[in-house]
């Protein structure tokens, strides 16, 4: 597969540096980058970014994750594999990605267990992370991106 075009975030210059400086402060929030990575795979699973699948698949084994872990994500609630904290996390991601399933996708129920295990900083890091990459979960399926794609 070919993409249709180069990404536009790569295409506008001052969307990629305003999408960095996200990235850059998300990561400062005090959620570890493994879950973070976790997060980024689902929500990228669930929008069938084949792209954003391959890249996050690599960003989370260089934050340590292991295949196992990454071959459970997509049946993470059948998993013994992960924690309460990423679960919550999942729970979140899938629920704010999928706005247009329910009219309270992101429920008080969802919304009190993240908040169970997650201060604001953390939240807003995680939330951050689930919206840029449905953002480029849109983009890259829009454009067409194949798997393997570099961004750099």
């Amino acid at each position: 597969m070919t993409a249709r075009m180069k990404n536009p975030a790569m295409i506008l210059p001052d969307a990629m540096t305003g999408i960095q400086n996200i990235y850059k402060a998300m990561h400062k929030g005090g959620v570890p980058a493994s879950t973070l990575e976790l997060v980024h795979l689902r929500a990228s699973q669930i929008n069938g970014c084949s792209a954003c699948v391959d890249s996050g698949v690599r960003a989370a084994k260089k934050n340590g994750e292991t295949d196992e872990r990454l071959f459970q994500v997509v049946a993470w609630r059948e998993s013994d594999l992960f924690t309460d904290a990423e679960r919550a996390a999942l729970t979140l991601t899938e629920a704010a990605t999928r706005l247009a399933d329910k009219p309270d996708a992101v429920t008080d129920e969802i919304w009190d267990e993240v908040a169970d295990h997650f201060d604001e900083q953390q939240l807003a890091a995680i939330i951050l992370m689930i919206s840029l990459t449905n953002l480029f979960n849109r983009i890259n399926t829009t454009i067409r991106e194949p798997a393997g794609a570099t961004w750099g």
